[in-house]
């Protein structure tokens, strides 16, 4: 993930703190309250060895209770006895658990040195959010909201492209018009052609050069347009129109505040600035498809590829705003990746 290496709230408890270095969690958590050390943490000293167990003392030679004929000082049969370790061939390299009795320092409560559940890699945990824990990870909640669904996010997509093509009708529509008429001939030719079975491009009456700007020109309004729509309002409260009827909202990584225009511009530009390339050979409408399906390959924080380039995140805007998280309200930024 793209996301910057930094101290941040852990989604699974946000009461922590915890170190990301780009790829995952990294040392143990501190309080969501205390300052962060600059830079990652120390490395964690590796869990110290269990030792063998003390073998058991030997009864004195002086004992009364052994049975009669046997000498005090016989103890149990050779190669009898928990001080006595697995037979040849016999122990975890057959495969074999640990079992109690068959080894120094063997048994439920110790194992072979570094078993346990203390002895994982750093930072492994269910707070940690990494496979190798069983179930599955928690899913990431930035600055406490949970992140926004695709299929809301394409709802509220769907009804802003709806609304900036309406634009597109006012404004643009006589351009459109205009370079309807310069191709009107070209096509009503080639389908006069097709119902004779004639498939000949000789003699096809082509559209003057002026349709090539108006190409251009409906391409820069239609561009134009989709900007002052879109820019001015993520700026301020990072939703449109779409995004408002979805009750979802576009947040910095780095902190839960408005995205401002430099953020907000660099989200835009990624997606529609392509618009102008429609113009060859709709490449342009490749690359904004490309963007639009970004989030489903994305995890685990559903980024798209105009999210990387501003570092946002789509969450979900709360039915009740009082009950929205407020843990992170005295937070510096960095909050959670």
């Amino acid at each position: 993930m793209s996301v910057q290496p930094g101290w941040y709230v852990d989604p699974a408890d946000t009461e922590t703190r915890r170190y990301w270095d780009g790829e995952g969690w990294l040392g143990a958590p501190i309080p969501v309250d205390a300052t962060p050390p600059d830079g990652p943490p120390p490395p964690e000293p590796p869990p110290a060895p269990v030792g063998p167990a003390e073998p058991a003392t030997s009864a004195p030679r002086d004992a009364v209770t052994a049975a009669p004929g046997w000498p005090p000082q016989q103890g149990p049969p050779p190669g009898y006895g928990p001080q006595q370790g697995p037979p040849p061939g016999y122990g975890p390299q057959q495969g074999h658990g640990p079992q109690p009795g068959h080894g120094p320092g063997w048994g439920p409560q110790t194992g072979p040195p570094g078993w346990g559940p203390q002895a994982g890699p750093p930072g492994w945990g269910p707070q940690a959010g990494h496979p190798g824990w069983p179930g599955r990870p928690p899913e990431p909640r930035p600055h406490g909201h949970r992140l926004a669904g695709y299929g809301r996010r394409l709802a509220a997509r769907v009804i802003d492209f709806g609304l900036v093509f309406a634009l597109n009708v006012v404004v643009n529509g006589w351009f459109v018009w205009r370079w309807a008429q310069e191709w009107a001939p070209y096509w009503q030719e080639v389908f006069r052609r097709a119902a004779r079975g004639d498939t000949s491009a000789e003699g096809l009456p082509l559209p003057s050069e002026q349709s090539n700007s108006l190409l251009v020109a409906i391409l820069l309004i239609a561009t134009a347009l989709w900007l002052a729509y879109e820019v001015p309002a993520m700026a301020a409260g990072g939703q449109t129109i779409g995004k408002r009827m979805m009750r979802i909202r576009a947040v910095p990584i780095a902190a839960d505040q408005p995205l401002g225009i430099r953020r907000a511009l660099s989200r835009w530009s990624t997606l529609g600035l392509p618009t102008l390339l429609w113009y060859c050979a709709g490449l342009g409408l490749v690359l904004q498809l490309v963007d639009a399906l970004s989030p489903l390959f994305d995890h685990p924080l559903r980024m798209a590829l105009h999210d990387k380039r501003a570092q946002t995140v789509v969450v979900e805007v709360p039915n009740r705003p009082e009950s929205a998280p407020s843990n992170d309200r005295n937070q510096p930024p960095g909050d959670t990746p």
